[in-house]
Order: structure tokens, then C-alpha cells, then sequence
């Protein structure tokens, strides 16, 4: 496994490195002591998996109690995986990173709690796995409309299929408004040159 590149400070992009031949191929999905190396987490407590027709859209999620983070990979089609800084403070607040995953590419983007997540179906079949840092709390949840003005998300197709609840999510303004906001408040990582 390496990390391909970080963006946003938080958000990495990881590819495993892959075992093939005739018979097929085998890869390591995830590891504790990589992740730990990498400075990433290392408990998981909850697995999903989606599955999406193309042009269907979901996002953009995030959650505060307990904070989730999410280790998402595409294991069927192809995806355009997004993430959103939502962090009141943040020094990248409002920013995004977006990039194609794919059953080809096996690219994997991690995004702590205090990002909002979201993807595009790219092709029909499109299956997501994710691994959360959190156990999902729909009282202490929320999202961001996928097209809201202020972030500009440049999606690479035009027409979406959105559900009726993200199709009514709060804009940024809206959600840094709430008191809820101040439960992902940014709080700087200390470096490594810095003692405690």
C-alpha cells in the first residue's frame, strides 16, 4: 500500500499494490500497521457498501457524534469520489478535492471526520464500499447540498439522480450557521517537531 497523494491537509489517496497473474489478482485492502505508518486510523467499527446506477449522485454526508471518517474504495465501475472541508476554522474550509476511483485504478480516498463526502456513479453498476470511524447516528448527521454555489464542485457529468433528502441538505452558509457546526470545529494537529 502507498499513499499516492494528500490534499486538504487530511484527505489521502492510497493504491494497494496488486498481485496479479493468469488466474486473477490479490491485493491488500487494508492494513493496521500501514495505516498507523501513514498516520491514518487504524479502527474501523462499521462497513457499508452502495451500489448505483450511473449519474446517480449521493452526498454530501458527514456526521459529528460520534465523528465519522471514511476509507472509500470502488470495487465495481467507476466513481468520481469528492470530499468537503466543513470544519468551522479551517484553514481549508469550504475547499474540496475531488478524483475518478475505479475497479481498475483501485484507488482508495481516506477523508477524516469534518469533511463531507459524496460520489457520482460514472458508469451503471457503480459499487462503493466504505470503512467508518464512527457508527452511524442519524441524530447527529447532516449533508451539503452537492451544488451549492459557494464550494463550486466541478462534477464531471451534468444531470444527477439525487434523493428527495439530499436534494433538500443545507447549504455551507447554512450549516456553518448552526450550533451544531461547533461539534467539527478545526483544531490544529500538533506536528511532529512540536513537543507536547
Amino acid at each position: 500500500m502507498i499513499v499516492l497523494s494528500r490534499h486538504l491537509d487530511e484527505v489521502a489517496v492510497l493504491v494497494p499494490k496488486v498481485f496479479e497473474d493468469e488466474r486473477g489478482y490479490f491485493m491488500e485492502t487494508f492494513r493496521a500497521d500501514q495505516f498507523r505508518d501513514f498516520g491514518l486510523p487504524t479502527e474501523f467499527v462499521q462497513d457499508n457498501h452502495s451500489y448505483s446506477k450511473k449519474g446517480v449522485l449521493r452526498g454530501l454526508h458527514f456526521q459529528w457524534e460520534p465523528p465519522m471518517g471514511k476509507l472509500m474504495r470502488v470495487i465495481h465501475g467507476s466513481a468520481y469520489l469528492v470530499a468537503v472541508d466543513v470544519r468551522p476554522g479551517s484553514p481549508t474550509l469550504g475547499k474540496w478535492f475531488g478524483i475518478e476511483a475505479s475497479a481498475e485504478n483501485k484507488k482508495q480516498v481516506w477523508a477524516p471526520a469534518g469533511f463531507a463526502r459524496g460520489f457520482c456513479a460514472l458508469t451503471d453498476d457503480v459499487e462503493v464500499q466504505y470503512k467508518c470511524t464512527g457508527i452511524y447516528n442519524a441524530l447527529a448527521e447532516s449533508a451539503i447540498r452537492w451544488d451549492d454555489p459557494e464550494i463550486e464542485i466541478e462534477w464531471p457529468l451534468k444531470q444527477f439522480v439525487v434523493s428527495e433528502k439530499d436534494r433538500k441538505a443545507q447549504t455551507l452558509a447554512m450549516w456553518l450557521a448552526s450550533a451544531d457546526a461547533q461539534h467539527l470545529k478545526y483544531v490544529a494537529r500538533a506536528s511532529a517537531t512540536q513537543k507536547p
